[in-house]
């Protein structure tokens, strides 16, 4: 018997877990869901921010997938992974946590509507405590769609440090776009914060010894990235220009029709076949 083709889903929203409930994280529930419906295999992963209730939510930790440490800037993080099931939709979510970075502590954003400053080195240890955990799973996808700002790392890290990865090798890699904000740039060392093995400066060389914007980290997205879905109405008119010249394929706002998220991962997949 012919084995499911694998989608792996980095998402920095998903309804219920976040109070308000938008498009984008409603989305990002049903589409597992519907691919499991559709006969694909899925892992979806969040951040785990500190507004999550665990008890409410019945998230666990899963003591065989934790303990391990990311390195960044010299300093170590340790992960924690836990998972809670949405019974109604028939999936589970992985949420990475760290005491440091997301136990006791909002979104992106404090109490008062201010981003934290730690935001970058948040982005990167959220990134690749997902690879990491993947990895330990021992779990190939097919394609993984990476969808907010804080996913924005994982295409840069799956085509550059697990580029020869058994797991990550062939994977397609989807950035999935929207109407997100972030007003505070990141620092300019964040270039060299994100160096492993596998990343050097001149992977990442737009943004060395610059201040990062939310359009910069975009667009470093969008470099790594296989194909790029609008998951919102408007987007602005330069971003649709840099996606344009990029010459990655673009599937535009469909409403979030998940059927015609299904059609473009089935043709990712069949001109992977013909490669």
């Amino acid at each position: 018997m012919k084995e499911p083709k694998r989608i792996l889903f980095i998402n920095q929203e998903i309804s219920p877990y976040l109070a308000e409930e938008t498009e984008v994280r409603v989305l990002n529930r049903k589409l597992p869901e519907i691919c499991q419906a559709n006969g694909f295999e899925t892992r979806t992963f969040m951040p785990k921010f500190g507004e999550i209730n665990e008890r409410r939510n019945q998230l666990h930790e899963v003591i065989r997938l934790s303990g391990m440490n990311l390195i960044i800037e010299d300093t170590d993080h340790p992960l924690l992974l836990k998972v809670a099931s949405i019974q109604s939709a028939r999936i589970q979510i992985y949420f990475i946590d760290n005491d440091d970075f997301f136990r006791r502590r909002r979104g992106v954003m404090d109490e008062n509507g201010f981003e934290y400053p730690d935001n970058d080195e948040r982005t990167i240890f959220f990134a690749r405590g997902v690879l990491e955990t993947v990895k330990k799973l021992r779990w190939t996808p097919d394609i993984i769609h990476c969808s907010g700002w804080m996913a924005a790392l994982a295409p840069l890290y799956i085509k550059k440090a697990y580029k020869d990865t058994p797991f990550f090798e062939k994977a397609k890699v989807v950035f999935g776009l929207y109407d997100q904000t972030m007003t505070r740039p990141f620092p300019e060392n964040f270039a060299k914060k994100l160096l492993v093995d596998g990343v050097s400066l001149n992977d990442v060389a737009e943004i060395v010894d610059k201040r990062v914007t939310y359009t910069n980290l975009l667009h470093l997205a969008i470099k790594y990235s296989d194909a790029v879905i609008q998951e919102c109405p408007n987007i602005p008119a330069a971003m649709q220009e840099h996606i344009t010249k990029s010459g990655k394929a673009f599937v535009p706002y469909n409403g979030n029709d998940p059927k015609e998220f299904l059609d473009f991962y089935r043709l990712l997949l069949q001109q992977e076949n013909n490669e």
